[in-house]
């Protein structure tokens, strides 16, 4: 048994926002179906590192247990076709630009009219609502209008993106998936489905903790910090003797004590200078100074080995070859290789881990169209000879 045995998912998405949202409803057991154009199919097929199988790898990790079916939706039999998947589905998740759908027929009215049950999960840059709701945006933009971005990097230095990655992308996908599921259990009551609306900015901005009240409350406006964190010293990074990088994280005075004894200056602490936090903080680079100074002189398994003596948080800042030797990654099954269309391939393993009903990676991201046939047959009922016409058409 699966936990979203018997829901059935359209993914109308492209890139990663929607179409993760979809993925991660597949991985605990959801029915996704696919939806793309015959004429190229999804743009994510092209995003990242080429492989010979004509995708990429960031589409067969992301698109893993996926019906893909190929629906031309410029031709009225292919509008048709994917209205009908509608009637019969619980999920639509789209993340276009805010007013595409409703061009092709499709905004929540009308899809609410054909199929009062289903929820529709809406993803785009600023939502469906407000003065930007028609403007386009990626992640980076995302990351940009929430704020992260101007305080990602060194202080008086050009901002960063965050980690090179399209974090807005997936927290809206993650988010998406939540509002999923709340909207699910709510039709479990109410009889009906709602709209689940989402801008790529709002998870970003919605995790930024204390900013919104620090302003209003006291008017700060905080500033890149580097490795650094604002409320809290010592909080950052600090390089080892043998040129690895590890993160230490000092939360209150009793850690701070705790990580004196291990540097053997005890007297840091305590009623000593640095004791409370408000005297750290007023002397953050004499503080960071003592603590990379210590961490300088040690070799990177030493230092961490010290920290976790005392029950300091410390870890090693991780590159991907790293992550592949570690043994929490290994026994969490936190990297899982599954055969796909190159042969086996290492993917990011299923989070979280449900105890009963965990999730799986049945295959990787399939080819164009592969389940034409089996998806058209199985849950439209067209019998052979109409799906070989639709392709003699052009409609999938």
């Amino acid at each position: 048994m699966n936990a979203l045995d018997g829901v059935r998912v359209l993914d109308l998405g492209t890139f990663i926002a929607g179409p993760y949202c979809a993925t991660v409803l597949g991985e605990f057991g959801a029915e996704v179906i696919k939806i793309e154009p015959p004429d190229g199919g999804d743009s994510l097929r092209q995003f990242g590192t080429d492989t010979d199988c004509g995708d990429t790898l960031v589409w067969l990790s992301e698109s893993r247990n996926k019906q893909c079916v190929t629906l031309n939706l410029r031709t009225p039999r292919g509008l048709e076709l994917l209205r009908e998947l509608i009637v019969r589905s619980d999920v639509l998740v789209e993340n276009f630009r805010s007013g595409v759908m409703e061009k092709w027929g499709l905004g929540w009215d009308a899809v609410h009219a054909l199929n009062p049950r289903l929820v529709m999960v809406r993803i785009s840059a600023y939502g469906q609502t407000g003065p930007y709701r028609g403007r386009p945006g990626f992640a980076r933009v995302a990351h940009a209008f929430s704020g992260l971005a101007y305080l990602a990097g060194e202080p008086d230095r050009v901002p960063v993106v965050p980690g090179s990655t399209s974090l807005a992308d997936y927290m809206s996908g993650l988010y998406g998936a939540f509002g999923a599921l709340a909207a699910l259990r709510a039709r479990d009551a109410i009889g009906e489905g709602q709209l689940v609306d989402i801008g790529l900015y709002e998870p970003v901005f919605r995790v930024m903790d204390e900013l919104v009240p620090a302003f209003e409350k006291f008017g700060v406006v905080r500033e890149r910090m580097g490795a650094d964190t604002v409320n809290v010293c010592p909080h950052s990074h600090y390089r080892t003797r043998d040129d690895k990088w590890i993160a230490i994280a000092c939360s209150n005075d009793t850690m701070f004590a705790r990580l004196a004894d291990a540097m053997g200056r005890p007297d840091l602490a305590g009623e000593g200078r640095y004791g409370p936090k408000t005297k750290r903080l007023a002397a953050r680079d004499e503080v960071n100074a003592l603590v990379a100074e210590w961490v300088r002189s040690l070799d990177c398994d030493v230092a961490l080995a010290r920290c976790d003596a005392v029950g300091v948080p410390a870890g090693l800042l991780n590159t991907i070859a790293d992550i592949f030797e570690d043994p929490q990654y290994r026994a969490r099954e936190n990297i899982r290789t599954v055969d796909s269309r190159i042969g086996p391939l290492a993917v990011p393993g299923i989070v979280p881990k449900l105890s009963a009903t965990p999730g799986e990676i049945r295959w990787l991201g399939a080819g164009l169209g592969a389940h034409n046939a089996e998806v058209l047959e199985r849950v439209l009922g067209l019998p052979p000879s109409e799906i070989e016409a639709l392709r003699t058409q052009n409609v999938i």
